[in-house]
């Protein structure tokens, strides 16, 4: 039998996602807890691989198996073998040809930076920090050059394995609350490090270094040399996935976790 799976996670705990031989990933941990609740070897699939130091509010994931217990067995009791820093928050049954990364239409992503001339001690690893005073709405506007399907090799990181540089970003929001700006990014998908590059290259407009319509220019280059620096993972938040309505997921198919409640 196929189940689906939301997991929170705080990444500053982990070694990223993806299982590694080390055994200190989220997906490692995971597999090992849902292994011992179904007492056979399971493995696990996610939507999204995120980096070491990346969040989690809502990857969802899907594993199989054969075991029959109790539906909150794949949640509290898994939860009793994970460490704190991982949680899975539902569990539910799917059918067979569900995939969590192949069915999913849409990821979305959250960037919390504290904009501030001093660090944060607290929010250490939670947020991102930059200590220029940043314009946010040159910053909007900017983002707003990238929504629609595009080639983003420019906010592509090297390594990437994406068999495209093309996707389709549908959100690209950035606002500003207090202190700390928010920028909220959806798209068919993402390419390795591309919220990092995109949010560390709206920086340089929000200070000024480049005006709003320089985004644009870099789209259209295709140059990751040209784009700036991988902002640090610390803010980044994976926040959830679009499915069609037809999984019967949790809130109608569209998993959308809220921002970190300190924003709220």
């Amino acid at each position: 039998m196929r189940f689906a799976l939301c997991v929170e996670y705080d990444g500053m705990a982990f070694h990223g996602w993806q299982s590694q031989p080390h055994g200190r990933t989220v997906q490692d941990h995971l597999q090992r807890a849902l292994s011992t609740i179904a007492g056979e070897p399971v493995g696990v699939h996610a939507a999204g691989r995120t980096d070491t130091g990346v969040h989690a509010l809502a990857q969802i994931a899907h594993f199989d198996t054969r075991a029959e217990r109790p539906l909150q067995a794949w949640v509290r009791g898994v939860n009793t073998h994970l460490p704190p820093a991982i949680a899975v928050r539902w569990a539910q049954p799917v059918a067979e040809d569900f995939h969590a990364r192949f069915s999913a239409q849409a990821r979305s992503y959250a960037y919390v930076l504290h904009n501030h001339p001093v660090r944060p001690a607290l929010q250490h690893g939670r947020v991102g920090w930059y200590h220029r005073p940043l314009n946010a709405e040159a910053m909007a506007e900017a983002a707003g050059l990238l929504l629609g399907e595009h080639d983003f090799s420019s906010f592509r990181a090297s390594e990437c394995q994406a068999r495209s540089p093309v996707k389709v970003l549908h959100q690209a929001r950035v606002h500003r609350q207090g202190e700390y700006l928010l920028f909220e990014l959806r798209a068919s998908g993402f390419l390795h490090h591309m919220v990092r590059n995109i949010v560390g290259s709206l920086l340089w407009v929000g200070y000024a270094k480049e005006p709003p319509d320089w985004i644009g220019e870099l789209l259209a280059c295709r140059d990751r040399t040209r784009a700036a620096p991988t902002f640090m993972p610390d803010g980044l938040y994976f926040t959830g996935v679009d499915y069609a309505p037809d999984w019967n997921l949790p809130n109608g198919g569209r998993i959308i976790a809220s921002p970190p409640s300190f924003l709220a």
